[in-house]
């Protein structure tokens, strides 16, 4: 198994690795909403931090020398479902190729780490 911090990635939140390796598969880290240049500011309502969660992973995803075309499962954890599900379901789709959208699991949570809006954690593949 190989534990990976990636340079000038998202600041943990909590003691954990950036993503695992293991078999060919990468397990990513949820990654919250921040940025690398601003850990705990989060920008408002779930585009904006569907964005900067989506950009997190492809940084995590592009320090492992892979993308997002990579991913073959994601988690998607939200507070507001009800209020954010579809817009929250426009920006992500934007990130995948049409055809090509990961297995996902989408739930509604009580809360998360600054107080965000979402999180999300990967499976990748390694072709």
């Amino acid at each position: 198994m190989l534990f990976h911090m990636i340079a000038g990635g998202p600041q943990p939140v909590a003691p954990f690795s950036h993503a695992v390796e293991t078999d060919g598969f990468v397990f990513v880290t949820g990654q919250m909403p921040d940025t690398p240049d601003a850990p705990g500011v989060l920008p408002e309502g779930i585009a904006a931090q569907t964005r900067n969660v989506m950009a997190n992973l492809a940084t995590v995803l592009g320090g492992l020398g892979l993308g997002l075309e990579h991913v073959v499962m994601a988690r998607v954890y939200i507070t507001r479902f009800k209020e954010d599900y579809a817009e929250m379901n426009a920006v992500y789709r934007s990130f995948f190729a049409e055809g090509r959208l990961p297995a996902r699991t989408c739930v509604g949570v009580t809360g998360l780490a600054y107080d965000a809006l979402i999180e999300i954690d990967l499976i990748a593949r390694r072709p």
